[in-house]
């Protein structure tokens, strides 16, 4: 459908040049012209929608009834990246207390990239830690969590991986609590929406995945501002919630919550090419949702 338009005009402004052409010479039959370029058309339909998304995978699915209303490559297996800290915070909700402190490790101090900049013997309560793992993606929070939740990251994955098959994440398989690239490291989009649409039901994750920015601090009183890398949370009424990823492998990497005339849906995608697209795409993917809920 998107193409029609340009083939619409293409064709008349191709009948204008033609009438013009046959000025002085045997006319040409503009009834079999017309019919060449309906033929063409027909042989050449219009791209799905499908192909017009760049990322490598998307879902939207309808929040209440978990009903797939798009998919592309849905069951691919691809790089998490941050998103993987959903699970990881869907995990720590059910293992730990909000108000619980933790002391941080010297493991988690010198994750990386990404990082909140919590220290070595630092003070902070869970709730603290979800905050900067999920509105700033910072590593050190969510290694800290595993290791506060299951003793050690290499015993809380296990236990990420158990939540994720017992939800129907049947796909996903991680192998630590930050996303960070590894060789059997995947999830899929639909799975990623299963993830969200977990997430969304534990009032405090989704109170901390709506929130634009925060500050905590340390039991000693050192504070520090979390800002969301989830730009449309700061521009788009519609997006409730929201949880983006990236490294090179995966690309770019968004999941998020979106409501409008009291429906929720939640649209994953998984490989965008850059942020620009990711934005662009989030933005179509939820119009198309809601359209399609519209319809039903």
């Amino acid at each position: 459908m998107l193409n029609r338009p340009y083939f619409e005009i293409s064709a008349r402004n191709s009948l204008r040049a033609a009438a013009n052409n046959t000025r002085g010479k045997r006319p040409i039959n503009a009834r079999l012209l017309l019919a060449f370029f309906l033929i063409v058309w027909v042989a050449s339909p219009p791209s799905s929608f499908a192909e017009v998304i760049a990322s490598q995978a998307a879902v939207v699915m309808d929040a209440s009834t978990g009903e797939i209303l798009y998919d592309k490559n849905s069951n691919l297996l691809l790089p998490p990246a941050s998103t993987a800290k959903l699970m990881t915070a869907i995990v720590v909700m059910e293992k730990a207390n909000l108000t619980d402190i933790v002391t941080i490790s010297q493991k988690a101090s010198q994750a990386h990239p990404v990082k909140a900049g919590f220290r070595k013997g630092d003070k902070v309560t869970v709730e603290a830690l979800l905050y900067a793992a999920l509105v700033t993606s910072a590593n050190d929070a969510a290694v800290a969590l595993a290791e506060a939740s299951a003793g050690s990251e290499e015993c809380f994955v296990s236990l990420m991986n158990q939540r994720a098959a017992s939800i129907g994440a049947v796909n996903t398989k991680f192998i630590n609590a930050t996303g960070l690239p590894g060789g059997s490291q995947h999830i899929t989009a639909i799975d990623l929406s299963i993830m969200m649409r977990v997430a969304m039901s534990h009032p405090k994750l989704r109170e901390i995945l709506a929130t634009p920015a925060a500050e905590v601090s340390t039991e000693k009183g050192k504070a520090i501002f979390l800002r969301n890398t989830d730009k449309l949370l700061w521009s788009d009424e519609e997006i409730i919630a929201g949880k983006t990823g990236y490294t090179n492998t995966a690309k770019h990497c968004f999941v998020f919550a979106a409501e409008r005339n009291k429906k929720t849906i939640i649209v994953s995608l998984l490989g965008s090419p850059s942020r620009k697209n990711l934005w662009k795409e989030a933005k179509e993917l939820t119009d198309k949702g809601f359209q399609m809920i519209a319809r039903d």
